[in-house]
């Protein structure tokens, strides 16, 4: 059976493991909050009536299509674009493109910071494959002016992070809402989480000031995961609701274990 992503593809072991898309999660969170067509997101309602599941539903989707056989996510991306499709219709306007791009793009970055923060560091030729694999996501979808490499992308990303981000009311509203649903201490750890992970734009604009308390707490983590003890962790980044979607992120992988991870 052909799948989406090679079954021995570096894609498919950072979104096998559901501590990465954890972190992943995280930092798209921040980056949610700060882009200008969050508006898009609240129009519906279901950003700031949950906006938990709907990022955990995000990256789940992308989750979905990156492990399923090549049909299957085919399918999804095409019904992926399908709802948004919908969501312009009830509004009477079109998404931007530079929206759809950019939340590509988190998901290119995220993919490879979280990995690097919690594995090792990734090689030229992993995140060109990285990033292929979501190029060919956006492709699928239709979207236009997605550079045709890694290192093409680089500048483009910068670019978008300096003309796509600002911080708004909707910025101030998810940020409350976040906490509201999390509870004080979980979202004390996100935004710790998030400190690990943005590029500066996005600390400068969410003020994430300071050292990242967690820094010391990745070594301690990575050792947890030796003796099966790594849930209590997760458990602090997410609540208990989460448990299952969280435990369903977990996937064998064909992939081999690099000799030098902690």
């Amino acid at each position: 059976m052909r799948y989406f992503v090679a079954k021995d593809s570096i894609v498919r072991e950072i979104w096998g493991k559901s501590d990465t898309v954890l972190f992943i999660f995280a930092g798209a969170a921040a980056e949610f909050a700060l882009n200008k067509a969050v508006d898009w997101l609240y129009f519906t309602g279901k950003l700031p009536a949950d906006p938990l599941g709907r990022l955990f539903s995000t990256v789940g989707y992308a989750h979905k299509i990156i492990l399923s056989p090549e049909d299957d996510a085919l399918k999804a991306i095409d019904v992926l674009r399908k709802i948004h499709g919908t969501v312009e219709q009830n509004r009477g306007a079109v998404i931007p493109d530079w929206a759809y791009r950019d939340v590509l793009f988190l998901l290119v970055h995220y993919s490879i910071a979280a990995y690097e923060l919690l594995e090792r560091k990734l090689s030229a030729t992993e995140k060109e494959e990285v990033y292929h694999v979501f190029y060919r996501v956006g492709d699928r979808m239709g979207l236009k002016g997605l550079p045709n490499s890694y290192t093409a992308w680089l500048p483009v990303r910068a670019l978008h992070l300096d003309e796509n981000l600002e911080k708004s009311h909707h910025t101030a509203n998810l940020c409350k809402q976040y906490k509201k649903h999390l509870g004080a201490i979980r979202f004390e750890v996100l935004m710790q989480s998030q400190k690990l992970l943005v590029p500066d734009r996005v600390k400068k604009l969410l003020q994430l000031d300071g050292l990242a308390l967690l820094s010391p707490a990745i070594p301690l983590y990575k050792a947890s995961r030796r003796v099966g003890l790594d849930h209590i962790f997760k458990n602090l980044l997410l609540p208990s609701a989460y448990k299952a979607q969280i435990k369903a992120l977990d996937v064998q992988t064909n992939t081999k274990k690099c000799p030098w991870k902690f």
